[in-house]
């Protein structure tokens, strides 16, 4: 399991990152620019590397993988620390929806995540079915956000139990610190 500093120094990558592009089947698909290499460990069974080290751009659909890879680790790491054994089903075509359910049951606060993971499986749906769009690059950058809120989310809520039943103030941890 990540530790939550990676999760958020790969987020943080991607959110800083300015578009590039990259020269694809006779045309120019929008991409992300990467200077952090350590950006291709969260894709599990995908080699993209090369292309990382090559261009020093990550194509778009590859990003969204990487932050859907992130949001689902940040799920998990909340599931685990319940004592349980995240899923590995799916919930409308997608993991995280259905480790955000598997971790709301019995804790009705958490509830207040699911609109942030409906989000990010959106963004994700949206770059994924048309990365050559012209605003690929500014949904990535907005998926990565929406990817950060739900770290903060879920840190805070390991941090503080009652965190979320109102809104997602994060209150109860900006008292304490």
């Amino acid at each position: 399991m990540r530790a939550f500093t990676e999760i958020e120094r790969d987020i943080d990558a991607l959110v800083e990152m300015p578009l590039a592009g990259e020269t694809a089947l006779g045309g120019s698909v929008p991409s992300v620019a990467v200077e952090a290499w350590h950006l291709a460990a969260p894709l599990r069974g995908t080699e993209w590397s090369s292309v990382a080290v090559q261009d020093r751009t990550v194509p778009t659909r590859l990003a969204m993988n990487m932050l859907l890879s992130c949001g689902e680790d940040i799920l998990e790491a909340w599931v685990a620390s319940r004592g349980e054994t995240p899923t590995t089903d799916q919930k409308e075509g997608f993991r995280l929806l259905a480790l955000q359910r598997q971790g709301a049951k019995g804790e009705p606060s958490f509830n207040a995540c699911r609109e942030t993971c409906r989000e990010l499986a959106y963004h994700y749906n949206l770059v994924t079915l048309d990365p050559a769009h012209p605003d690929a690059s500014k949904r990535v950058h907005m998926a990565a956000l929406v990817a950060r809120h739900l770290l903060y989310f879920v840190e805070g809520k390991l941090t503080a139990a009652g965190l979320g039943e109102f809104c997602c103030s994060s209150k109860p941890v900006r008292a304490d610190g």
